[in-house]
């Protein structure tokens, strides 16, 4: 009986920076297609870069993936720990004359390479070392792979289709430095067939990578697995998107407080498409995915998209988990909120997260209830002549122990008509005594949240502050 082979994937970064937004949409990706194919997802840490590599990258790696709840399916796969497994295969390559120990020095090769410049093409290796048969002894060499020399290879690409490059433009690319140490291309190649991969999902930055992997596969008389170029990340100007950018890493997404879910979402929508459909939920996500539905071209950021959804998210999220993943936001990027107004803030969660296209704006909304302080800058902002209409509001409603909406709402119709004044310059002043700030919720809903006594006591603080500042 025939079966199916297991469909088996893998994201596979290096720890040499934080999680980049195009890394997440692509370990996105492969989770997706491993999941609705029944199949695994595998983490691999590529970190025989030694120099660059660090622990606390790899361990925001692990940490962003875990936030995004994209969740591989065995303990991550350590690159560095199968090296020997790579030189091990470098060698059986070199003994069955699929590469050969290039003897060549620094100062050669950049000979080579000037003088493919004055000619203004591009620079391969000359293969001067391909044919020596004779061992050079006490000389340092680097293995090179003996790529082929003439024909076509296509690359049967799940998203671009049929790529085909003439052999000849493929270089004897190095698969052992000097050091002993392995390159990318052979460390690549045998972790993804130890791994038993079946395809390679990746950004087409990688498609050249997959004609020196392939022959590697060839040469061993390995499977070749299935290879998926996905086209890269550009910034909203239509270059390609580097980590000095702003908004590079979800790191920076998570700083401004975008949620797991709204980013996951927007990354499926960057370059992949069901229909006119444009939320999903999990289940919905890994239901409709599939490689055939992803564009062949490069997708543009857009950061109002983004925020968007991130909106969308937030009115659809459970006030009670709103106010856990608020708390956490705050403890992590903005400043702790004290325990004590936890409740306040969910039961006003309603209108603090109304218009809200962040934590951020929620955590700026409702940062009045616990952290209340009126900068001097924000008193000058205030006309003298405003601040008698506000002690005339003080002594009603401390005389009628009352700050509901209908209540505050005839006090300042009244005060509005008989002032002659506009809401505005009576809600102004207002917001700025009850918050700190001019900027913020509603009047209504900055006192039913506060309560009558808080009410009041600020209004009382304020005008202390005042004639404290009038005396010095």
């Amino acid at each position: 009986m025939n079966t199916i082979p297991k469909v088996i994937t893998r994201f596979a970064p290096s720890p040499t920076g934080n999680l980049h937004i195009g890394g997440a949409r692509t370990a996105l990706f492969n989770w997706l297609f491993s999941k609705n194919q029944k199949g695994k997802f595998l983490l691999r840490i590529e970190d025989t870069d030694v120099q660059r590599s660090k622990n606390e990258y790899y361990e925001q790696i692990i940490s962003t993936l875990k936030w995004l709840e994209i969740n591989w399916d065995e303990e991550p796969y350590i690159q560095s720990k199968n090296v020997e497994s790579h030189i091990n295969v470098a060698n059986i390559l070199l003994k069955n004359g699929h590469a050969y120990k290039c003897y060549c020095t620094e100062k050669e090769l950049e000979e080579e390479k000037k003088l493919y410049l004055e000619k203004k093409i591009p620079y391969t290796y000359s293969k001067k070392c391909r044919n020596i048969l004779e061992e050079v002894s006490n000389k340092p060499f680097v293995l090179r792979f003996k790529s082929k020399l003439d024909g076509k290879t296509t690359l049967k690409d799940l998203v671009q289709g049929n790529v085909v490059i003439n052999n000849s433009t493929i270089e004897d690319f190095v698969i052992l430095r000097k050091d002993n140490k392995p390159t990318y291309n052979l460390s690549a190649a045998v972790d993804d067939y130890q791994m038993k991969i079946s395809h390679v999902i990746r950004g087409d930055d990688h498609k050249i990578n997959a004609f020196k992997q392939i022959q590697i596969f060839e040469s061993m008389e390995w499977k070749i697995p299935e290879y998926a170029h996905i086209p890269l990340i550009h910034s909203k100007e239509g270059k390609k998107l580097s980590k000095r950018d702003d908004a590079s890493t979800v790191e920076d997404y998570k700083k401004i407080g975008i949620l797991p879910e709204a980013l996951r979402n927007y990354l499926l929508r960057l370059g992949w498409s069901y229909k006119d459909k444009e939320i999903f939920s999990e289940e919905e996500s890994i239901e409709f995915f599939n490689l055939k539905n992803i564009g062949k071209s490069p997708s543009k950021l857009d950061f109002d998209r983004i925020k968007s959804i991130n909106e969308f998210y937030i009115k659809s999220t459970n006030d009670e988990i709103l106010l856990e993943k608020l708390i956490h936001y705050s403890e992590l990027y903005k400043e702790k909120i004290p325990k004590q107004f936890h409740e306040i803030i969910k039961i006003n969660l309603s209108f603090l997260k109304n218009k809200s296209k962040s934590l951020e704006d929620i955590y700026n909304n409702s940062k009045y209830i616990f952290s209340y302080e009126v900068k001097e800058d924000q008193m000058q902002k205030i006309e003298k002549s405003k601040l008698t209409i506000i002690k005339h509001i003080y002594s009603l409603i401390k005389k009628d122990k009352d700050i509901s909406k209908d209540y505050l709402k005839n006090i300042f119709d009244k005060i509005i008509e008989t002032e002659k004044i506009n809401f505005k310059d009576l809600g102004q002043p207002l917001r700025i005594i009850l918050t700190g700030s001019e900027y913020g919720p509603a009047i209504y809903d900055i006192a039913s949240s506060l309560g009558l006594n808080e009410f009041l006591n600020r209004i009382e603080l304020f005008f202390s502050k005042i004639d404290k500042n009038i005396k010095n």
